[in-house]
């Protein structure tokens, strides 16, 4: 959420410095893999279609300025018992907000996508509009789009801790320290080391990505493959892309496939990042059950941060006594890269202006006062 936090607030005429702890992209946190889904029959909870529908706005905006190409609309297969939390929460959100959406029967699927192992009694879906991101080409490109406006970055360099001096707001890093009027924090896994008032309410997990040598390539390639997204009735959701070409796409070769889930607890302070002890048998069992002719060789596992909140949504909001001066991002839970394009716009109005017209109520701080 950082660098497109760093362009908006820098198209709107502010003074703008952006602090990475790492390189400008990296594979230490959680934005790393060459691609991101993106969708809008979000079956976690309906309130996200909005903001949704204003990110991929944004996204083709963005596009536009960059002349690049971020968002590759794929379609997006999903399928469960019937009953399952994911296909039920699509097809809530796609009627509440009309979101084009197919129901298909199970011979419409087979027919439709032959590679998978589909049994009979489950429900299908598939989203047309749905596809993915390359998320290290948008944070170079917000980076890039942000210098021109104007803003300064600096990478490989850590943010210690910050104080507030009267109206001002003191943030020492190890390029020493630097003085500000208001502060937006957008530091994923290590916000509960920086905002020590949330470290309560954030639990990082370390998870694994997983690309392996399918039989047929041709079958899985970008054109001929969907994006996926299924709920198993032992694990729960398993999901994946289209093989891209390394060449355009960037390493690593391969299928990418992954497990959604609170994996392993993790300090992102930790100097390893070595895959999980069970992923591979994990990915497996997916491929195995679901998408057999894709259970080949594996040729790269990667692991990523998911920074967990108690009830999986965001928490975007003002921190509680900053008067409005800090403003953060935070807890996106695994499913928070497509809106890095709205997000940023949503940090920036917050932080100048105090508040925003975009509907993120049901992310604010004050939810978990309620829940108690």
């Amino acid at each position: 959420m950082g660098a497109p936090a760093c362009y908006y607030l820098s198209k709107k005429g502010q003074k703008v410095l952006g602090i990475e702890q790492f390189s400008l992209t990296h594979e230490l946190g959680s934005h790393a893999g060459q691609s991101r889904i993106i969708r809008k029959a979000y079956f976690e909870h309906p309130d996200y279609v909005p903001l949704l529908e204003k990110a991929y706005i944004n996204w083709r905006q963005f596009e536009e300025e960059l002349d690049k190409k971020i968002y590759y609309r794929t379609g997006l297969f999903y399928f469960g018992e019937p009953g399952n939390p994911v296909t039920g929460g699509v097809l809530k959100s796609a009627s509440l907000y009309d979101v084009p959406v197919e129901k298909l029967s199970v011979t419409e699927a087979r027919k439709r996508f032959p590679v998978f192992n589909l049994p009979g009694g489950f429900e299908y879906v598939f989203e047309p509009e749905a596809g993915f991101l390359r998320p290290e080409e948008a944070i170079r490109g917000y980076a890039s789009l942000a210098t021109s406006a104007g803003a300064e970055l600096l990478t490989n360099t850590a943010v210690h801790s910050w104080r507030s001096k009267g109206d001002v707001i003191i943030v020492e890093t190890s390029a020493g320290e630097f003085e500000c009027d208001k502060l937006v924090v957008t530091a994923g896994a290590w916000t509960g080391k920086l905002l020590t008032e949330l470290s309560g309410k954030l639990h990082v997990t370390k998870q694994s990505l997983v690309w392996t040598k399918p039989q047929s390539p041709e079958s899985f390639s970008l054109g001929n493959f969907p994006c996926w997204l299924m709920s198993d009735p032992e694990r729960g959701p398993y999901y994946g892309f289209p093989m891209l070409d390394p060449v355009l796409f960037g390493a690593p070769e391969g299928l990418k496939s992954a497990h959604h889930f609170p994996a392993v607890e993790f300090d992102p302070a930790q100097a390893g990042r070595d895959i999980n002890e069970n992923t591979e048998e994990d990915i497996r069992y997916a491929l195995a059950k679901w998408l057999p002719s894709a259970n080949g060789e594996i040729l790269a596992m990667k692991s990523c941060l998911y920074t967990n909140t108690p009830d999986e949504n965001f928490i975007i909001d003002h921190l509680p006594g900053s008067n409005g001066k800090i403003t953060f991002a935070c807890g996106t839970s695994g499913h928070g890269f497509k809106f890095a394009s709205v997000i940023g716009e949503i940090l920036a109005e917050m932080s100048t202006e105090g508040r925003t017209a975009m509907p993120i109520e049901f992310l604010s701080l004050k939810r978990f006062n309620h829940a108690r």
